[in-house]
């Protein structure tokens, strides 16, 4: 399994794309946003065309309204990898979630389940003192995981809260505690990239997904604006701008903003995975290289 990471506007799709070419294999798509169909613009899903060049698997196969987390995505994902590990040597997954990656590669620890009297507990918290006091509470309990978690994501917020309250332990603590057993190995490569070229790609995305139809997107699904898929950076702030809270150009700019410290933590989680291999995203040879090494020594051993 060789995982393609990295931040958002990384070069990701690009670089999976010609190496799942190079070695006639298939990709599993492991980002969150891009599973929904209703996302066609803000999740940066890979274009028709990239689409036709390699299959994928997992790229807007779900709606919206689907209750879907990374436990499901791990069960779903794992059973199609296994499938496709019947005709292939090397299969690649893509994508910047790095939960979702992480459940592919390593599994989840054995956590416990929801509570629903806590959770509700939470969900009123919630909604009478904003996310910022799930945020304040997480931050206190559980510095390490706060310092990686999507702090945008409630539900996130709230499991993580809910497991320290029930074990009395960090969440941090209990998810690196143990990792399930796998029948393939894994080869991690990072994308790495200059944090002002990182910059630019990502401002330059923002303007090409406004250009594409962006505002008339999130305009479309102002309804379900409560759903968690649409509590996320793209949506919101255009949300925002209808209800008149903001300016276009504000929304913009603050997509562009968040987009960018979206990204931050995204690398503040790969940083996590001390065997994953760093890699700009535009040196394809080397990472074929890196591959074609990484199979010889398999085949030997």
């Amino acid at each position: 399994m060789i995982a393609i990471q990295g931040p958002t506007a990384s070069g990701k799709t690009t670089a999976s794309i010609e190496l799942a070419k190079f070695f006639n294999t298939e990709i599993i798509s492991c980002d969150s946003r891009q599973f929904f169909k209703e996302l066609k613009i803000g999740a940066a899903p890979p274009s028709a065309q990239e689409l036709a060049e390699v299959p994928h698997y997992f790229i807007q196969h779900i709606t919206i309204k689907t209750d879907y987390n990374a436990g499901a995505f791990e069960r779903d994902a794992i059973k199609r990898v296994e499938q496709l590990f019947e005709k292939h040597k090397v299969l690649f997954m893509v994508g910047g979630s790095g939960l979702y990656a992480n459940a592919v590669m390593y599994g989840f620890d054995d956590l416990p389940k929801a509570n629903l009297q806590l959770r509700v507990a939470l969900q009123n918290q919630l909604e009478e003192q904003g996310i910022e006091s799930l945020q304040r509470l997480l931050e206190e309990k559980d510095p390490a995981y706060f310092k990686v978690v999507d702090r945008d994501n409630a539900h996130r917020l709230i499991r993580a809260l809910e497991v320290i309250e029930q074990t009395g332990r960090p969440f941090s603590e209990l998810r690196s505690s143990t990792k399930s057993q796998r029948s393939f190995d894994v080869l991690n490569l990072v994308m790495d990239l200059p944090r002002e070229v990182l910059y630019e790609r990502i401002n330059a995305r923002v303007d090409i997904m406004m250009a594409e139809g962006l505002e008339e997107e999130a305009r479309n699904l102002l309804s379900f604006r409560h759903l968690q898929p649409l509590n996320t950076v793209g949506y919101k702030e255009l949300f925002n701008f209808f209800d008149g809270a903001i300016m276009r150009e504000e929304a913009v700019n603050l997509i562009k903003q968040n987009s960018r410290r979206f990204a931050k933590r995204q690398l503040t989680w790969l940083r996590r995975d001390k065997n994953a291999l760093w890699i700009n995203p535009s040196n394809i040879e080397e990472m074929k290289s890196v591959i074609l090494n990484k199979l010889k020594s398999a085949n030997q051993e």
